[in-house]
């Protein structure tokens, strides 16, 4: 089967070319969604990209949050459906409230970009089945808000619960508490993280030296886990 995997583009969106790029290396077929619609054109999952979406007024993805299309995505996930949440996508699931806590301004009060290392927290999600448990990657971040907060109680939670997907190792680049990189919900279809993976889909591009940041494709597992659980759903 031909899985096709939607990209909403939000006005300020600048990864949303990329993401689509990265479903089309992974197999699977990018249909290019709009933030004003309520049409999801029948895709089997959903990527919200990373960019600044309305400029990242009020709180990055506050605004984009309420989008005309976010019901419809809420309505998806719901369902089962796999959703994906990238740097300012994440954003937009905590403040949709798919994803809990918050993420706030980097604790040194800069846009920061680098080469980052992560550990896989969590393999059973969809986003997440073609890594191994505890396996570290690298996938390049970007971010001037990052900072992932909640309270004490929903930390402990998230942590017993096995809700953290991602944790930064080595660095923890932007305050974020408890490293945490990346969320998973309970059902393990909807994924946040602040990296951006579809930035290390193809080996080649960008810089390799050890002073900035390296080709890479460890991005790729991410967009091959969700057409696999997409298949495996559908079997």
């Amino acid at each position: 089967m031909t899985v096709r995997i939607g990209v909403v583009t939000f006005p300020g969106s600048l990864d949303d070319v990329d993401a689509r790029r990265a479903v089309r290396i992974a197999g699977a077929e990018p249909v290019a969604l709009w933030h004003a619609s309520h049409d999801l054109d029948g895709v089997d999952a959903l990527i919200l990209p990373g960019g600044f979406s309305y400029g990242d007024y009020l709180r990055a993805g506050a605004i984009a949050a309420l989008a005309p299309i976010m019901r419809d995505v809420k309505d998806a996930a719901a369902k089962g459906m796999p959703v994906l949440g990238i740097c300012n996508g994440f954003q937009m699931l905590v403040e949709a409230h798919l994803l809990p806590g918050g993420l706030i301004r980097n604790a040194h009060q800069q846009f920061i970009r680098r080469d980052q290392r992560l550990r896989v927290e969590n393999t059973s999600t969809a986003w997440t089945s073609d890594f191994a448990d505890g396996q570290e990657i690298v996938i390049p971040l970007k971010n001037a808000d990052g900072g992932y907060v909640a309270s004490d109680d929903e930390l402990d939670r998230l942590e017993g619960e096995g809700l953290v997907a991602f944790r930064y190792i080595g660095v923890n680049p932007n305050g974020s508490l408890r490293d945490i990189a990346g969320l998973t919900n309970p059902a393990g279809n909807v994924v946040g993280l602040m990296p951006h993976p579809e930035h290390a889909v193809e080996p080649g591009f960008g810089p390799s030296t050890a002073a900035a940041m390296r080709s890479g494709v460890d991005g790729l597992s991410f967009f091959s886990s969700a057409i696999a659980a997409v298949v495996g759903a559908a079997a």
